[in-house]
């Protein structure tokens, strides 16, 4: 078996248009395609990240249960972006009202990284290159 990259990610959002603002007017990720699902009343967004072949799908349901965040539960534990400078990135989330953690540096690597959250508690990192 050979598996060659990931593809994407889905995240469920509890309100649609607040997650497509967090996720495509502050942080800058590119629309690929959107669409209204009225079977389902659900959106579904595409997302590239960067310049890469990444992908983020947003998704909205009716009513979709919480996201246990603390204690921390069994699954996906968060979402990790890669960027040049953590310091920079930090800086430019602040000024848009996106609070972070105070950057870390990561004892295995010795590469910068901090955490921050989507407005459904999703935690989300940036990882310096």
């Amino acid at each position: 078996m050979k598996i060659n990259r990931l593809h994407h990610c889905a995240v469920i959002c509890s309100d649609y248009r607040r997650s497509r603002h967090f996720y495509v007017d502050l942080l800058g990720l590119t629309i690929i395609h959107e669409m209204y699902r009225k079977e389902r009343d659900s959106y579904k967004l595409d997302l590239a990240v960067g310049d890469s072949s990444d992908r983020i799908e947003l998704f909205s349901f009716p009513d979709p249960p919480a996201r246990l965040t603390h204690p921390e539960a069994s699954g996906l534990r968060h979402l990790a972006f890669a960027v040049d400078d953590v310091a920079e990135t930090v800086q430019e989330l602040n000024a848009r009202g996106i609070p972070t953690e105070a950057v870390r540096v990561d004892p295995v690597t010795g590469k910068r990284f901090t955490f921050f959250k989507d407005p459904d508690d999703l935690p989300l990192e940036l990882y310096q290159e």
